[in-house]
């Protein structure tokens, strides 16, 4: 993937984190002031939704893993006092019907995730970028949870309409599945935190490809060492090869850089790829007689 893709696909990404935080904080809003629990439920899934995304841009740096367990574990505590919440409410006081501007934005929300998943997933295919596909699918499985709510908003209107108070528990019982909905969402970041902070190194026979492909670069003498680790979905290599300890180390650089971006090209799910390039151990063919004169260059790092 080159620099141009990277950086789209970064935009792509915050896009769509910036379009589901705008949902939580309008979902949850209007939730409260509309007395619906089906939309309040679905702010925190949206939240949860936004709160993964953020936790998995960072999944490769320090800490990201942690982060990830840290938000799990606290949509999980949110999810279940909203159903304890709404459980007491139901076994108080008989529950009312919300208002229409619920109904509005319920709507709007689902137009406006299946719009991202179609922006994301365009750009995804485009720049051949897997994480941004990932995370537009994410938008389309977010739907989903919108489309209960949808259900159980209107469902509870409808009995509004229609002078039937026994449908107005639809939005209650809508906000109970978004929490369950929520809290399962929670265990599976959760799980996939455990799995990247515990990575696991391909075995020798699955990494050969990434081997083969590097040896065909121009410039690569040997392969000193290469471990690809998978995060998740995605794989980082970190290798070290060698080069003609006779050519300069601006040299010895854009090897390293040809390496990387043809890896990351010819293997979408390689996420990085981090290149040490050490001189090559003189000898055939690059010794000559005067090989032992110390004019030889400095390491290249």
């Amino acid at each position: 993937m080159t620099e141009e893709h990277k950086k789209r696909a970064a935009i792509g990404l915050w896009v769509g984190i910036g379009v589901n935080l705008g949902l939580t904080v309008l979902k949850g809003v209007a939730g409260m002031t509309t007395h619906s629990k089906a939309l309040l439920a679905d702010a925190l899934h949206s939240a949860s939704d936004t709160a993964g995304a953020i936790a998995g841009i960072r999944g490769h740096r320090a800490g990201g893993p942690i982060v990830s367990i840290l938000l799990s574990v606290l949509a999980t505590v949110i999810g279940v006092e909203i159903v304890i919440a709404t459980v007491k409410s139901l076994s108080q006081e008989a529950p009312q019907a919300p208002d229409r501007l619920a109904f509005v934005i319920i709507a709007l929300s689902i137009v406006i995730k299946e719009a991202m998943f179609q922006y994301q997933y365009r750009v995804g295919k485009k720049i051949g970028s897997q994480a941004v596909i990932a995370r537009a699918w994410e938008h389309r499985s977010d739907i989903y949870s919108s489309i209960v709510a949808f259900i159980g908003i209107g469902g509870a209107m409808l009995g509004h309409y229609i002078g039937m108070p026994l449908l107005y528990y639809l939005d209650p019982i809508a906000g109970l599945l978004i929490a369950v909905l929520v809290m399962r969402l929670a265990y599976r970041y959760m799980m996939e935190a455990v799995q990247h902070s515990t990575d696991r190194v391909l075995r020798q026979e699955d990494s050969r490809e990434l081997f083969d492909t590097v040896q065909r670069v121009k410039g690569v003498i040997s392969i000193d060492d290469l471990q690809a680790k998978e995060h998740g979905h995605y794989v980082i290599v970190d290798m070290t090869i060698s080069v003609n300890p006779r050519i300069t180390i601006l040299e010895g650089h854009e090897i390293a850089k040809t390496v990387k971006q043809t890896l990351m090209k010819r293997f979408i799910h390689v996420s990085d790829v981090y290149v040490q390039v050490n001189p090559y151990d003189p000898g055939y063919p690059y010794k000559s007689a005067d090989a032992g004169h110390d004019d030889m260059p400095t390491l290249l790092h």
